[in-house]
C-alpha cells in the first residue's frame, strides 16, 4: 500500500498501536537492562509513559492533528517515568511541535518531526550519552532529513528510516562497552524501535485497539498498593478516597481553581488538584463524596470516577505523605522538602529528619513526573527541594521542576537513599537555595553508597563474572563485589568502601532480611572495624537486602 498523507484519526490509531506494541513487549525490554538486577524497568517506565499518552489521546474529542499532538505531548509528559520515560516524552513533545502545525502530515513534515524530536530530547538530558535511545533517535532524524525528498509514500519513507534506526540500534554495543560485555543492545533504543514499528503497522492498517488501560502510579513490591498496617481505622478522619477527572466545558481560571480547592479542603483533606487547559484531576479524602462530585460537575463532565472506602480497604491510594498535608501546611513554609522512598522504614526515617512529603517509588517503580507534580502542588512552601534518591528519577524530577511556575522548585540530584538522607540533614531554611545546593552537593560527595541485591541472570560486567542468584554489591560507580551469600557481599562492599578516614557506617536492611539476621551481621562488623561507628536501621525496601552508607 502507499500513503501520501496522514490525517488526525490515522495518527491517533497508529500511535495507540505503537503504545500497545510496546506494552506487549515491555518485559522483553526490561530484560535488556545491562545490570542483572531485579529492578530492570526500562520497558515498564517507557510503557507507563506511552500508555499515559495513549489514554489521554483516546479521550481526546478533537478531530484535528493539533488536538492529537497536544494530547500525546501532555499525556506522555505527565506520565513520564524514569530517564527512559522522560526522554520518550521529550521525543513525542518535539515531534508534536512540528506535526501540530499542519492539517495533514506528509513525508516532509515527518522528516522534520524526527529531527525536532531528537533535538528536544537531547536538550532535556544534561550529559547525553551515545549508544542510547538518544543515539538511535538522532540517527533516524538525520536519515529522515537526508532522504525525505526521495519519497512521496510515507510507508516506504518510514520503512527506510526505521531500517536505519534498527541498524543504529545494533551498533549500540560498539558505542557502549558495557552493552557489548552484557551482550545486549540499548534497552531504551529497543523500546523506541518497538514503538515506531508499531506505529508503522498502524499506518498500514494493522491497528491495535487501546482496550482497557490500567495505569498504576503505585510502587509494586509484590502487592497491589502499599498496605498500611500501622493505621487504625478509627484514626481515619475522612473515610472515602474520591477521585475523578473533570473534562472542562468552560475556562477554568486561577480563581476557579483557588475556590475549588478551598471548597474541597473544607470537606476533606489529602487534596490533589492538577489542572491544565482542558482537564482537572481531583483526588480528595472526604466523608461526603457527593459534595465533591457536585462541585466538579459545575465545571464540566466527569470521567474516571472512583470512590474507595478507606476504612474498609485499609490502604493508601496515592503518594505517601499526602494525607493531612493541607492540615499541617496551612501556613506557607520558607522551605519544604519532597523525597522519593520505597519501604516503610525509610519513609519513617525521612519523615523523622524533616521531609514534608514522601513520594512512593524507587528501584522497581519509578514515580512519574505527575506524581512529583502532585507532591509539589500539595506542599505550601516558598522553596521546595526534591530528593530523587535514584539516578533514574532525576530527569522526571527536573522535568517537574520546569513545569511548576508558581513555586521555586530545586532538584538536588541525589542518586541513592544514603545520599538523600545526607542531603536532607544538610538543608537549612536559613540559607538561600544556591547555598543549600552547594552545601548538599559537598556533603553528598563525602558519602559512599552501596546496594546489596541478587542477580536475575548470568552475565559479565566490568570483567566480573556473575551467575543467576549471585548476591551483588553495587557501588556508586559499578559492581564492587559478588558472592553467594548476603553477609559476604556486605563484607566485600565494606572492605572496598571503608578507609582510614571513615567514621560512620549505616546499614538499612530490607523487607527480606530479618531483624535478627541484620543485628547479627552488624555486631560482627563492629568487631571487625573497631574504629568505625555502626548504625543499623530498618529500611523495609523490597528487592535490595541492604542499603549501605559510609561517611
Amino acid at each position: 500500500m502507499s500513503l501520501e498523507q496522514i490525517d488526525a484519526q490515522s495518527l491517533k490509531s497508529a500511535f495507540i498501536t505503537g503504545a500497545k506494541s510496546l506494552e506487549a513487549k515491555k518485559e522483553w525490554i526490561n530484560e535488556l537492562n545491562v545490570f542483572p538486577v531485579p529492578d530492570g524497568d526500562t520497558g515498564t517506565n517507557m510503557t507507563m509513559t506511552i500508555m499515559s499518552a495513549a489514554k489521554t489521546l483516546a479521550a481526546e474529542e478533537g478531530d484535528d492533528i493539533a488536538s492529537m499532538c497536544k494530547a500525546i505531548a501532555q499525556g506522555s509528559l505527565r506520565g513520564a517515568r524514569g530517564n527512559s520515560g522522560v526522554i520518550l516524552s521529550q521525543l513525542f513533545r518535539g515531534a508534536a511541535k512540528i506535526l501540530k502545525e499542519s492539517p495533514v502530515v506528509d513525508v516532509f513534515e515527518i522528516a522534520l518531526a524526527f529531527d525536532k524530536a531528537s533535538e528536544t530530547a537531547y536538550k532535556a538530558v544534561m550529559k547525553p550519552k551515545e549508544g542510547t535511545i538518544l543515539t538511535v533517535a538522532r540517527a533516524m532524524g538525520e536519515r529522515a532529513l537526508e532522504i525525505h525528498d526521495e519519497y512521496d509514500d510515507i510507508i516506504a519513507f518510514l520503512e527506510a528510516v526505521l531500517a536505519y534506526g534498527d541498524e543504529t540500534l545494533k551498533k549500540t554495543p560498539e558505542m557502549l562497552p558495557v552493552l557489548k560485555k552484557a551482550g545486549v543492545v540499548d534497552s531504551g533504543g529497543q523500546g523506541l524501535m518497538v514503538i515506531l514499528h508499531g506505529i508503522l503497522e498502524g499506518l498500514k492498517g494493522n491497528v491495535i485497539e487501546l482496550g482497557d488501560v490500567v495505569l498504576s502510579t503505585k510502587f509494586d513490591g509484590g502487592t497491589n498498593g502499599a498496605a498500611r498496617e500501622d493505621i487504625d481505622t478509627s484514626d481515619i478522619k475522612f473515610g472515602y478516597c474520591t477521585e475523578f477527572i473533570v473534562n472542562l466545558n468552560k475556562e477554568f481560571t486561577d480563581k476557579d481553581e483557588e475556590e475549588f480547592k478551598a471548597f474541597l479542603t473544607s470537606i476533606g483533606d489529602s487534596l490533589v488538584c492538577v489542572a491544565d487547559d482542558e482537564v482537572v484531576k481531583i483526588h480528595v479524602h472526604t466523608n461526603d463524596p457527593g459534595l465533591a462530585i457536585q462541585r466538579g460537575l459545575t465545571f464540566g463532565e466527569l470521567t474516571n470516577l472512583k470512590i474507595d472506602n478507606m476504612r474498609e480497604e485499609h490502604r493508601e491510594r496515592v503518594i505517601k505523605g499526602v494525607d493531612k498535608i493541607l492540615e499541617s501546611q496551612k501556613q506557607k513554609k520558607k522551605m519544604g522538602v519532597i523525597s522519593v522512598s520505597a519501604g516503610s522504614g525509610l519513609t519513617s526515617i525521612f519523615k523523622e529528619i524533616g521531609v514534608d512529603v514522601v513520594v512512593e517509588g524507587g528501584q522497581t517503580m519509578n514515580p512519574s513526573t505527575e506524581d512529583i507534580l502532585n507532591a509539589v502542588e500539595n506542599l505550601n512552601a516558598e522553596t521546595i527541594y526534591i530528593l530523587p534518591n535514584n539516578k533514574n528519577i532525576i530527569l522526571a524530577a527536573e522535568q517537574a521542576a520546569k513545569i511548576v511556575e508558581d513555586k521555586k522548585v530545586v532538584v538536588i540530584p541525589t542518586k541513592t537513599i544514603p545520599q538523600g538522607i545526607t542531603a536532607m540533614v544538610s538543608l537549612s531554611e536559613d540559607r538561600s537555595a544556591e547555598e543549600n545546593i552547594e552545601n548538599a552537593t559537598e556533603e553528598i560527595s563525602n558519602v559512599k553508597s552501596a546496594q546489596i541485591t541478587y542477580a536475575v541472570r548470568n552475565t559479565t560486567i566490568d570483567d566480573v563474572e556473575i551467575h543467576e542468584n549471585d548476591v551483588m554489591a553495587l557501588g556508586d560507580n559499578g559492581i564492587i563485589g559478588v558472592d553467594k551469600s548476603i553477609d559476604s557481599a556486605v563484607d566485600k562492599a565494606l572492605a572496598n568502601m571503608i578507609d582510614d578516614s571513615s567514621e560512620l557506617v549505616c546499614l538499612y536492611y530490607g523487607e527480606e532480611v530479618s531483624e535478627e539476621d541484620a543485628t547479627k551481621l552488624c555486631d560482627g562488623l563492629v568487631g571487625k572495624y573497631e574504629n568505625v561507628e555502626f548504625e543499623l536501621h530498618f529500611g523495609g525496601q523490597p528487592v535490595y537486602y541492604y542499603f549501605i552508607s559510609v561517611e
